[in-house]
C-alpha cells in the first residue's frame, strides 16, 4: 500500500483520528494521536517528530530528537477506540541523519529480511507463534520499601472452590486444557478477541482453553513473513488486552505469573523458503527434514543461551523453565515429543506443512528481535553445517538421572543468558542486522533495570523461610 492509499483508506473510513504507534526495545507499543485533517502525504515522506529520551533504551536527553516514519502499508482501523481511529506502524530515523535508527527494533526485522536473500539461501522465511496469556479478574501488586505483594484471582481457579456462593465448574490445577463450558468460561471472551484480531487484518485459525486452570488461553494465528508477523504479534497483544477489558477482566502474557501451575510459552514454527519451495522438506530425512532444516536446528541449539536474551527476556521467564510443567528446557530436538525444546510437528505428508517448532520463546519477547534473533543463528547454523545432537523420542522428563547427563538444558536465569549474549552474539551481527550498540544497551538496560533490581529486594516468600531465625 503506497502513503496515497493509505490516506484513502483513512479517508473512506471516516477517521476521526490517526495513531501513531512504534515498538520500544523491550517490546512495548507507545503511540500519540492526531486529528486525521494534520495527517497527509508529508508525513510519510518528512516523518513525525518525537523525544526519544522518554522512551526507555533509546536516546540520551541531549540528543533526544528523532523522528517517526510511517510505513503505510501497516494502516489499520482501530476496533476500540469511542472516535474513528486509523492506526499506522513507524519505523524510527535520526533526523539529522536520515538513517534509520540502529535501536529501533522494526528496522532490525527488517535488516534481517534482507540478510536473508543477500545470502542466497532463501528469499523467504515464515514464522507462526503460539503465544499463550492469563486473563485474570484480578490482578494487583505493590512494591515500596515496607510492603510488597501481588494478588490474582479467576473465577475458573481451584482456589474459588470453596467460595461461599460457588457454583462448582472450577478447574483443577494442570487441569485446564481443552474443558467445555460451564468449565471453560472464558470461551465468548476468546471468540469476541477471534473478531477483534479478523478486525485488524490478522488470520487465526483456533482458540482454546490452555492447561493452567486458572484463566490460560491460546489463540493461534496464521503464520506469515517475519517483519509482517511481528507486526501482527505487536496487534495481537493489543487487541486481546482490550478485549478483555471490555469484560471487565485483564490479560498479562508474564510467563509464570501463577505458582504450581503452568506457565505462558510463545512456540514459533518457522521454516524458510525459495522460489515458492519449502527448504525445510525432505522425505527421506529424519521426520521429513532436509540437511538445512537439520543445520538451522544446529544453530538455534548452538546459540540457544543467548538467544534466550531475545527469546526469554524477563526474569519471570526463568520461573517456566524449569522442570515438572512441560516447559521445554531440553535443548535436543525430536519429532512430537513436546519434552523437547525443538519439536517437528507430524501434522501430514505435506512439504508446505514441514517446519520446526522452537518452545522455549515465551511472549513477554520482543517480536522483531525474537524473530530476528531466531533466523540469524538457524541461518549460521546453515551456513556452518552446524549438526545438532542427536534426536531424542523418549519422555526427556521420565529419563534416568544416568540419561539426563549428556542432555544440555537451558540456562537458569536473565542473568546468565545476558551474559551469554555478551559472549555469543557475532552470529548476530552478520548483514549488520543486530548492532553492537543496540547489544550492549539491551544487555546493560536488562543488568540494571530488571536483574539487579529483582536481586536488591527482599521477597516475600524469604520472610517465611527466615524471619523466626
Amino acid at each position: 500500500m503506497t502513503g496515497k492509499e493509505a490516506l484513502e483508506l483513512i479517508h473512506e473510513n471516516e477517521s476521526q483520528f490517526v495513531d501513531i504507534r512504534f515498538t520500544d526495545p523491550f517490546g512495548m507499543w507507545h503511540h500519540f494521536t492526531m486529528p486525521a485533517h494534520a495527517f497527509d502525504a508529508d508525513a510519510f515522506e518528512d516523518g513525525l517528530a518525537f523525544d526519544g529520551s522518554s522512551i526507555r533504551g533509546f536516546k540520551a536527553i541531549n540528543e533526544s530528537d528523532m523522528k517517526l516514519m510511517p510505513d503505510p502499508s501497516t494502516v489499520f482501523m482501530d476496533p476500540f477506540t469511542e472516535h474513528t481511529t486509523a492506526v499506522v506502524i513507524c519505523n524510527i530515523e535520526d533526523p539529522i541523519t536520515g538513517e534509520p535508527y540502529s535501536r529501533d527494533p522494526r528496522y532490525t526485522a527488517q535488516k534481517a529480511q534482507e540478510y536473508l536473500k543477500s545470502t542466497g539461501i532463501a528469499d523467504i522465511a515464515f514464522f507462526g507463534p503460539e503465544a499463550e496469556f492469563f486473563v485474570f479478574d484480578k490482578m494487583a501488586y505493590r512494591n515500596d520499601p515496607q510492603n510488597a505483594f501481588f494478588s490474582l484471582d479467576s473465577i475458573e481457579a481451584s482456589w474459588n472452590s470453596g467460595n461461599d456462593d460457588a457454583l462448582g465448574y472450577t478447574q483443577r490445577v494442570k487441569g485446564g486444557y481443552f474443558p467445555c463450558a460451564p468449565a471453560d468460561k472464558l470461551h465468548d471472551m476468546r471468540s469476541s478477541m477471534v473478531l477483534a484480531l479478523e478486525d485488524v487484518g490478522i488470520q487465526t485459525e483456533i482458540h482454546h482453553h490452555e492447561v493452567a486452570g486458572a484463566g490460560q488461553c491460546e489463540i493461534d494465528v496464521r503464520f506469515d513473513e517475519l517483519l509482517k508477523m511481528a507486526d501482527k504479534m505487536m496487534k495481537y497483544k493489543y487487541v486481546v488486552k482490550n478485549v478483555a477489558a471490555q469484560y471487565g477482566a485483564t490479560v498479562t502474557f508474564m510467563p509464570k505469573p501463577l505458582f504450581g501451575d503452568n506457565g505462558s510459552g510463545m512456540h514459533v514454527h518457522q521454516s524458510l523458503w525459495k522460489n515458492g519451495e519449502n527448504l525445510f522438506y525432505d522425505e527421506t530425512g529424519y521426520a521429513g527434514l532436509s540437511d538445512m532444516a537439520r543445520w538451522y536446528i544446529g544453530g538455534i541449539l548452538k546459540h540457544a543461551p543467548a538467544l534466550l536474551a531475545f527469546t526469554n527476556p524477563s526474569t519471570n521467564s526463568y520461573r517456566r523453565l524449569v522442570p515438572g510443567y512441560e516447559a521445554p528446557i531440553n535443548l535436543v530436538y525430536s519429532a512430537r515429543n513436546r519434552s523437547a525444546c525443538i519439536r517437528i510437528p507430524m501434522v501430514g505428508n505435506s512439504p508446505k506443512a514441514k517446519r520446526i517448532e522452537f518452545r522455549a520463546p515465551d511472549p513477554t519477547a520482543n517480536p522483531y528481535f525474537a524473530f530476528a534473533a531466531m533466523m540469524m543463528a538457524g541461518l549460521d547454523g546453515i551456513q556452518n553445517k552446524i549438526e545438532p545432537p542427536a534426536p531424542v523420542d523418549k519422555d526427556l522428563y521420565e529419563l534416568a538421572p544416568e540419561e539426563k547427563t549428556d542432555i544440555p538444558q537451558t540456562p537458569g536465569s536473565l542473568r546468565e543468558v545476558l551474559h551469554a549474549l555478551k559472549a555469543d552474539h557475532e552470529f548476530l551481527l552478520k548483514g549488520d542486522v543486530f548492532t553492537k550498540d543496540l547489544i550492549e544497551a539491551y544487555i546493560n538496560f536488562k543488568l540494571v533495570n530488571e536483574c539487579d533490581a529483582i536481586d536488591l529486594r527482599p521477597h516475600p516468600y524469604e520472610f517465611y523461610l527466615y524471619s523466626d531465625i
